[in-house]
């Protein structure tokens, strides 16, 4: 034997990965390696002559399975084959098999080569691979509320689920192969924004935008739309995952909050323009006129005998309480510091100006980054005076903190008493019941929300949120 035949029969022989034997020409075994022995459980004095067909399950001898395959060999030379055969123990494992025959020079069969490779671990992993595979495409598929599709790297459509049906009136076999490009306006289409939104997405990964798009029938919806490119390992482009969702509700309702907060902007603008009249004729008329008849009094009072001046001083005391009154009821009506100075000042006046004249010590603070717009400031301010009536009435406080601070897009205000508090925030008090409805409800026709919170105690909290609207939903009175 040739030494190099000799060094060949011992590399095969070692080899412990490959199970690598021989066959007679009727399929007995006529040599056997470490990796055959290691794969198939059998030792080689175990196992030379018996055919090979005893590692084949019981169906597949039944089926005549491994006849077959040595016919195929012969004829095509090598067959190559997965499926599952028996180890010694009569357990299985899952085998990629390749059969040569052996043909000498004159083209007579001295038999088979075969080589056995244990892909049993292999085929677990792409099993399990496959059934999440599967698994992510029944989720993919069954998805209601997303339109997930995907492109080729031309934009063509190549996959469609349940939600792009539902979303854009498509049945899958109607949409294959088309341009996703159907699905957008004319005006779109004229400007290129298809084929942008496709390169952009290649630049960047991916690309949301929200706008018009076009279903089946014709109808428009407002979409919210992410298109991400896809690449291999290489970075090739393979092509586009396109998520889309109907955003047309979310928009419609966005749109009537828009709406209502510029009405209401025009309503609160009303309001405060009757207010400021009210609060100028009161100012310029009443109030001029009562101190005049103050000042009148004052005069008579010091020429009238000593028994009548009391009388007069008196009705000149009530006139002058009565002006307080009034200057007090011009502040409330109309509290103009906030178009001349902002939110904060004008509260803190009013503190200054009304406040501090009650049984109880006032305390201001804020934190704003931006200042609300003058609608927003003025519901704010009516809020904090409503709230601060109730506590002089009802509250028997010693204290009370405001403070006001920016928050989520929008105005928090916090105004909190040390007063006795309640067990029940729902008061029968119908007076003080109708200033906590109405403070709710001016804080969500605003847009907002507010709550109160009390305990006997802990005094009682009233917090609200005004969001700002934007600038072009009004805001100036």
């Amino acid at each position: 034997m040739h030494p190099d035949d000799r060094g060949y029969r011992l590399m095969v022989r070692n080899v412990r990965d490959y199970g690598i034997f021989m066959l007679d020409p009727t399929g007995h075994i006529t040599s056997w390696n470490v990796g055959a022995e290691r794969i198939k459980g059998y030792q080689e004095h175990e196992i030379l002559g018996k055919h090979f067909s005893v590692f084949y399950p019981p169906e597949d001898i039944a089926a005549g399975k491994p006849d077959n395959e040595l016919r195929e060999a012969i004829t095509e030379g090598r067959l190559e084959d997965e499926g599952w055969r028996l180890r010694k123990d009569g357990t299985r494992f899952w085998a990629n098999v390749v059969i040569t025959a052996l043909l000498d020079d004159t083209g007579q069969l001295r038999g088979f080569g075969k080589v056995t490779r244990d892909m049993t671990e292999r085929r677990n992993a792409e099993e399990r691979l496959r059934a999440s595979e599967e698994r992510f495409r029944l989720l993919v598929q069954s998805v209601q509320d997303y339109g997930i599709f995907m492109l080729d790297t031309s934009g063509h459509i190549t996959s469609w689920n349940d939600g792009a049906e539902r979303i854009k009136g498509y049945q899958e076999h109607e949409i294959l192969g088309k341009h996703f490009s159907v699905f957008y306006p004319p005006e779109d289409i004229a400007a290129g924004k298809p084929d942008n939104e496709l390169r952009e997405a290649i630049t960047e990964g991916r690309l949301e935008d929200e706008g018009w798009r076009l279903r089946k029938d014709g109808t428009r919806f407002w979409a919210n739309v992410v298109i991400t490119a896809l690449l291999d390992d290489t970075g090739q482009l393979r092509g586009f995952g396109k998520v889309t969702r109907d955003m047309t509700e979310r928009r419609n309702t966005e749109q009537t909050l828009v709406e209502r907060r510029r009405l209401l902007s025009h309503l609160v603008e009303a309001q405060e323009l009757e207010r400021r009249r009210i609060a100028w004729d009161v100012h310029d008329d009443s109030i001029q006129a009562m101190v005049a008849v103050g000042m009148r009094l004052q005069l008579l009072a010091g020429r009238l005998p000593d028994e009548q001046r009391a009388v007069a001083e008196q009705l000149e005391e009530s006139v002058r309480a009565s002006v307080t009154r009034l200057r007090n009821l011009v502040v409330h009506l109309r509290p103009t510091a906030i178009d001349q100075h902002g939110l904060v000042p004008a509260l803190a006046g009013y503190l200054h100006d009304v406040v501090d004249a009650w049984e109880f010590e006032a305390a201001l603070s804020a934190d704003l980054t931006v200042e609300p717009p003058t609608a927003t400031a003025v519901t704010i301010f009516r809020i904090c005076q409503e709230a601060l009536t109730n506590v002089r009435k009802h509250a028997a406080a010693t204290r009370v903190d405001i403070r006001l601070t920016s928050a989520d897009g929008g105005t928090l205000v916090r105004v909190r008493d040390d007063g006795h508090g309640f067990a029940d925030p729902v008061i029968p008090d119908a007076n003080r019941h109708f200033g906590l409805i109405e403070m709710r409800e001016r804080a969500e026709t605003a847009g907002g929300w507010w709550s109160m919170t009390s305990s006997p105690e802990d005094g009682t909290t009233v917090q609200f949120w005004l969001p700002n609207p934007p600038a072009d939903t009004g805001g100036g009175l």
